[in-house]
């Protein structure tokens, strides 16, 4: 793979557990002790989440599951950048970014369970929901940002995807609206080397982040693995983005170190060799050596942590289990903000099929 191992990224906590001054540093400066622990208590229950959801669908509780496992740093860095009022645009994979927003966890795995459309509301904690039409929230978020401009606000979008995202048109002819019209946004991607069963290296020849200043968005590298560096680079995307500098483009450099979904089985197509190097990058581990060396992460401060582990996977597989199942006829609502014709018209026959049943004595399913 290209470049991974430290160069031509940003980079400010080494593998090692060090953390390193670099032309990014000040921007999180602020970042003392106890904001580290912060980072960290988020990546372990993120990662905790994950793992519980796995288990739930290999349990047959969820029908699929697109896990993170390994790309922590580069959503919880980001995710805690953000401000409030900016609106993120996701892929299905960003959950640790919808933790940063407050997303109810029930609502992460509503959609994974099949039991709505959807998951959480989107104007509650300012984040659609997740994206599975590769590319596609690229252009949402570039909308939404130059609406955003338009309104005369300092908020700014941010689209999530990964690198198998780049090769979409999608993905593309969004940059071009941004560059063009200088929209407040932040391309994100998540460049975890895999695009389900193809290397990143098939479809790029060059890094991804060489493609965006051909659009005249300048771009970054940075070690997705590196929550401090994911954080800084972030952080200077989002005030370039509300100065009105116009759009960024991130490169995180990371590793799916489990499946594509659950559906996916890596072995077939992944050196197992290459898994084993990315351990020895592990965002978490990383941290966590950080802190020991600091002398932060006492007895103490590790029984919270884990706690907090323990009570929000309880909390998400409480909610899955116990969801409701949907009426026959939920499918038709939310469709439409308002009444719709030809929805209704469906609704009806529909009713009326379901309704046939009952009087034969059959039920409606």
């Amino acid at each position: 793979m290209r470049s991974v191992s430290g160069e031509n990224l940003v980079q400010l906590l080494t593998p090692e557990g060090t953390r390193v001054a670099g032309p990014y540093g000040e921007w999180v400066a602020d970042i003392d002790g106890a904001r580290l622990q912060g980072l960290y208590e988020d990546m372990v229950v993120v990662r905790r989440v994950d793992q519980e959801a796995t288990a739930l669908q290999r349990q047959g509780e969820l029908a699929l599951w697109p896990p993170l496992l390994g790309q922590e740093a580069a959503q919880i860095g980001s995710g805690r950048a953000l401000r409030k009022d900016d609106f993120v645009f996701s892929s299905y994979r960003e959950n640790g970014v919808a933790y940063c927003r407050g997303a109810d966890y029930t609502d992460m795995i509503r959609v994974w369970r099949g039991n709505a459309p959807s998951g959480w509301n989107p104007y509650e904690i300012n984040m659609a929901t997740p994206q599975v039409i590769i590319g596609a929230q690229t252009l949402h978020a570039t909308g939404y940002a130059m609406a955003t401009k338009l309104d005369g606000a300092d908020a700014v979008a941010v689209a999530y995807f990964g690198d198998g995202a780049t090769s979409q048109g999608d993905v593309n002819e969004a940059m071009v609206f941004a560059a063009s019209f200088q929209a407040p946004v932040v391309f994100f991607c998540q460049n975890n080397q895999w695009a389900i069963s193809e290397p990143v290296t098939l479809q790029s020849q060059r890094d991804i982040a060489d493609r965006a200043p051909g659009f005249g968005i300048p771009s970054v590298r940075v070690d997705g693995n590196d929550v401090l560096a994911c954080m800084a680079v972030t952080r200077e995307a989002l005030e370039r983005a509300r100065s009105g500098g116009g759009p960024s483009f991130i490169e995180a450099v990371t590793y799916r170190m489990g499946p594509h979904t659950t559906a996916d089985d890596p072995t077939r197509y992944r050196d197992p060799n290459e898994l084993e190097d990315w351990k020895g990058r592990d965002p978490i581990d990383r941290l966590a050596k950080l802190l020991e060396a600091e002398g932060l992460l006492t007895g103490d401060v590790t029984d919270r942590v884990n706690a907090k582990a323990d009570e929000v996977a309880a909390q998400l597989r409480h909610g899955c289990v116990t969801l409701p199942e949907p009426g026959d006829l939920d499918v038709f609502n939310n469709v439409y903000t308002t009444p719709h014709s030809v929805l209704e018209r469906q609704r009806d026959h529909y009713s009326r099929y379901l309704a046939s049943f009952e009087a034969a004595g059959g039920g409606t399913r």
